[in-house]
């Protein structure tokens, strides 16, 4: 029965011990920061094209080579219809042009087209030098990581678009930039040979910039979570079956990451 009470009171003064241990600790020491994985940056590829523009098929195939090569998710590309080539549409032709776009041009001092931007880091570059820019780009580690969360009512055409940014690396700061982009879109375009087709099928159409030509002002801390929302209303000409939403991060250095999801299912993509 001896043994019994000194194992008791052995016990009682090892609890009362390690309580006034953890009570000795303060507040900010007990628990320990966890950073966030680490994530891949995707590439935004700006293709400021035409319907007038007979070299711009040969830019959109490009484009489609690079998706096949390293993914939808990774390489989310965005025909941006504007300039001397753009076509604004007359009767039943339908024209891309937008007056947004013709903004993104001329701000950019683009000169010939086709020309694209790559993360907005790396100039202005030629198609043909488009493969290069995104092996290098590809390489670089994000700051942040980010989700799309779309409600699309049919009934109203109104889509409620969220967007939530977690911090990874460090102080991200600069603008959100919220776009639509449409695929699929039946419309004329010049060939390379001169001639006219009138069953061209245009994809990753640049259509609207929900937030401002420029986006909202940004800031996100390392391990702080943030959620953006916009309601959008989508015209009756667009088919909401081929819409998506772009959304990125950019400031000085480029941007730091991009996401895109289709407005007609809940797909979130890192």
């Amino acid at each position: 029965m001896k043994h019994l009470k000194l194992i008791y009171s052995t016990a009682i003064c090892v609890l009362t011990l390690a309580f006034a241990a953890c009570n000795d600790i303060s507040e900010d020491e007990r628990f320990i920061y966890v950073k966030p994985a680490d994530v891949n940056r995707a590439i935004l590829l700006e293709d400021f094209t035409g319907q007038l523009c007979p070299n711009c098929p040969t830019a959109a195939a490009e484009i489609e080579s690079l998706i096949s090569d390293y993914g939808d998710s990774v390489i989310i590309a965005v025909g941006i219809h504007s300039g001397p080539t753009g076509f604004e549409g007359f009767g039943d032709n339908i024209g891309l042009l937008t007056e947004t776009g013709d903004e993104y041009f001329y701000h950019w001092g683009i000169t010939t087209q086709p020309a694209g931007i790559i993360n907005r880091s790396s100039g202005i570059l030629q198609w043909s030098e488009w493969a290069t820019s995104v092996r290098n780009e590809i390489s670089k580690q994000a700051t942040l990581s980010m989700e799309i969360s779309n409600a699309y009512d049919e009934s109203s055409r109104t889509l409620d678009i969220s967007v939530s940014s977690l911090g990874t690396n460090g102080t991200t700061s600069g603008k959100l930039q919220v776009w639509l982009v449409e695929d699929g879109i039946t419309a004329f375009q010049t060939m390379l040979d001169g001639s006219e087709n009138m069953n061209y099928v245009h994809n990753h159409v640049f259509r609207a910039a929900v937030n401002g030509t420029w986006g909202d002002d940004f800031n996100l801390d390392e391990g702080e979570s943030v959620t953006n929302t916009f309601t959008y209303d989508i015209p009756t000409d667009w088919n909401p079956e081929n819409v998506s939403v772009v959304a990125f991060v950019y400031n000085d250095s480029g941007v730091q990451q991009v996401v895109k999801a289709a407005i007609m299912n809940d797909n979130e993509e890192e």
